[in-house]
């Protein structure tokens, strides 16, 4: 059996904002921008993992939502309480200062962790943490 990561989700509440930080400030790929009732959803991608795609969706997009459960995600996702993604890169720095010059929210500038990576933090325009991460040779 082969099983591999396909798609996850991160909650946004402004695509435009959105897609200026992942596709312009990221440098990634935006594979699909759709609406449907209302709602929108736009997928991106590295240039590196063509079969990996993020998709922004909107807060309390599942159809079995209730409106009072749209509106706590909404809640959740403006305290900036949903959880993001961690990417890896092959230089923490170089990816800190870029996403820091474009007014990046800065969580974590580049550490060096005991576990073998250095890795920084920020949080996306919704409030969504993203961890980037750089293996570190071993010593």
């Amino acid at each position: 059996m082969d099983v591999k990561l396909a798609q996850c989700f991160i909650a946004v509440d402004d695509h435009d904002k959105a897609l200026a930080f992942y596709r312009d400030v990221l440098g990634l790929e935006v594979h699909n921008d759709v609406e449907f009732e209302g709602m929108r959803w736009v997928t991106v991608g590295s240039p590196k993992q063509p079969g990996v795609e993020i998709v922004l969706e909107p807060p309390g997009a599942n159809p079995d939502a209730s409106p009072a459960d749209r509106q706590a995600m909404a809640e959740l996702l403006a305290k900036g309480m949903l959880r993001g993604v961690i990417f890896s890169t092959t230089d923490c720095d170089a990816l800190y200062a870029r996403v820091r010059e474009h007014g990046g929210d800065v969580i974590q500038e580049p550490t060096d962790q005991h576990w073998g990576v250095r890795d920084c933090a920020f949080r996306d325009p919704a409030g969504n943490l993203l961890r980037f991460t750089e293996r570190r040779a071993a010593e």
